[in-house]
């Protein structure tokens, strides 16, 4: 090293001796002490019996001419709201017909 260089490292570092380079130490793996093995496939898994689903059925008169043939039509929602109940239906009429009329929402 040159004076300039050591005298820098002592402006930096004080007077410290230079220490020698840090060898990192190995770590060994730890085995644990409780293995958690995967659940077996054998055993059947409990059926989750469903809590009660509110549904709203809702009666619409469709047909695809106007003031012409129609028929009626029910749809199930599972929802409390009657809002959501009308939209679910003429969403899944108007897939198959052109118009659409709401006749009832009734609870189930």
């Amino acid at each position: 090293m040159t004076d300039l260089e050591e005298e820098m490292r002592r402006a930096l570092f004080g007077n410290a001796e230079v220490s020698a380079p840090i060898i990192p130490i190995a770590v060994k793996e730890t085995i644990p002490d409780v293995i958690i093995a995967p659940a077996a496939s054998a055993v059947a898994k409990k059926k989750v019996v469903k809590a009660f689903t509110p549904r709203l059925r809702v009666t619409l008169r469709v047909g695809n001419e106007f003031e012409g043939e129609t028929q009626e039509m029910t749809h199930e929602a599972d929802t409390l709201s009657t809002l959501l109940a009308e939209q679910e239906a003429v969403k899944a009429a108007r897939k198959k017909f052109r118009y659409v009329e709401m006749l009832s929402v009734k609870s189930m």
